[in-house]
């Protein structure tokens, strides 16, 4: 999930307009490969374990604002389908959006995720060929422990749990790296995983998850 270089870049490249943004929390995430994720470490040098990359993803936003709109509190959920390389592009994404969120926020993060606000996810308008779905949803999130949970509806059940280290107070993790999504990526495996929405049918129950506390924001002005 590195940032492409030009000649990874997709073809169909969407247009950024930066906007004021901010979120602060957490991103976790189920996804199809075997072992922890060798995007991670290569910065996507290597491909997925099994050549393609299915996931969900879970952001708990803590603190954050889309020009002046407060989206503190909010949850997102999202279904990721990329055929091989993630830095290659052409992922299919759904978003589900907290169905707490105003018209404004909604709108807001509906921008965020697709890349169109730029900032740390600006590379997604690279990355993301078709937006799948875009829907308002009770996105419920649970953080205790070393627990990680997702629910919206049956579209996605998924719990994750983080792996144990020699510390039973210090979970396994990857720190100081070059991720987009954050420098300190602590390793996680599923628990009880499904997806069953626009045409897939995913388990990723003892597949590869990851935990990655988020510090995210736009770069207009």
């Amino acid at each position: 999930m590195a940032a492409p270089t030009p000649a990874t870049a997709h073809p169909m490249r969407r247009t950024a307009t930066p906007a004021d943004w901010a979120i602060r929390g957490e991103l976790f995430l189920n996804c199809s490969c075997t072992v922890f994720c060798p995007c991670v470490v290569s910065l996507g040098a290597y491909p997925p374990t099994e050549g393609y990359c299915h996931a969900w993803m879970a952001i708990a936003i803590d603190a954050g604002h889309f020009e002046g709109e407060d989206l503190s509190g909010l949850n997102v959920g999202l279904l990721v389908d990329i055929p091989g390389r993630m830095a290659e592009g052409n992922w299919k994404v759904a978003a589900y959006v907290d169905e707490r969120a105003t018209d404004k926020a909604y709108d807001g993060l509906l921008q965020i995720f697709s890349g169109q606000a730029g900032g740390t996810t600006g590379l997604f308008t690279m990355l993301v060929s078709e937006i799948i779905g875009a829907e308002r949803e009770k996105v419920e999130i649970v953080r205790e422990g070393t627990k990680r949970g997702i629910y919206i509806g049956r579209k996605i059940q998924g719990e994750i749990e983080m792996m144990k280290g020699l510390d039973a107070d210090h979970p396994v993790m990857i720190s100081n790296s070059k991720y987009w999504m954050g420098p300190d990526i602590i390793a996680a495996a599923g628990v009880k995983s499904k997806v069953r929405d626009y045409g897939r049918v995913w388990d990723f129950g003892g597949k590869s998850a990851e935990i990655c506390p988020i510090d995210w924001k736009g770069t207009k002005g």
